[in-house]
């Protein structure tokens, strides 16, 4: 069996969208921000930043005593604001070295090649899509949401790549 996945691919006379593109930290981090929003997990990373950081300003009216205290609290404040970049920088060094990415997506599925890897998704794979001002984020059916693909707006050579990507999207995702 040497097809590879190309099977569910044949040509069946449909528009398809065409996307080279090398992926960016910032690419990962607007992906992994639209997952946030869409699990409702935002508001609640805030919370907890507020919360630490509330209780580190607190702590520094005892003064001298509670140094430690208030440092560790600022450092858990910041790390849990940074969550999103940690995460980001983790994803980013594990697919960076893959180099340039192309990608077809059709009303067959999205194809993504790079010089080492061929992956066909079906669109089953995918609970849905937002929209920000410069990505396309797909988003898994797994319960948690943990995988995600991303498609730069940037790559995209005309608006009307844009609308037909985003037609393509429709047919087959719902908006969340």
């Amino acid at each position: 069996m040497d097809h590879q996945g190309r099977d569910i691919i044949e040509e069946s006379g449909t528009d398809e969208v065409e996307l080279v593109f090398r992926l960016t930290r910032t690419d990962v981090l607007r992906g992994i921000q639209a997952r946030e929003r869409v699990r409702g997990l935002t508001p609640v990373r805030w919370i907890f930043v507020v919360v630490f950081a509330g209780f580190a300003a607190f702590t520094a009216l005892a003064g001298a005593s509670a140094v430690v205290l208030t440092g560790l609290s600022l450092l858990t404040a910041v790390l849990i604001w940074g969550t999103p970049r940690i995460q980001a920088n983790q994803v980013f060094r594990g697919i960076s070295w893959q180099g340039e990415y192309r990608a077809a997506v059709s009303d067959a599925g999205i194809t993504v090649e790079t010089e080492h890897t061929v992956l066909t998704q079906r669109w089953s794979l995918f609970r849905g899509y937002r929209e920000t001002a410069d990505h396309l984020v797909l988003l898994s059916r797994d319960p948690g949401v943990l995988g995600l693909a991303v498609a730069p707006k940037r790559v995209l050579r005309s608006e009307g790549d844009v609308e037909r990507l985003r037609g393509i999207l429709d047919r087959h995702l719902a908006r969340v």
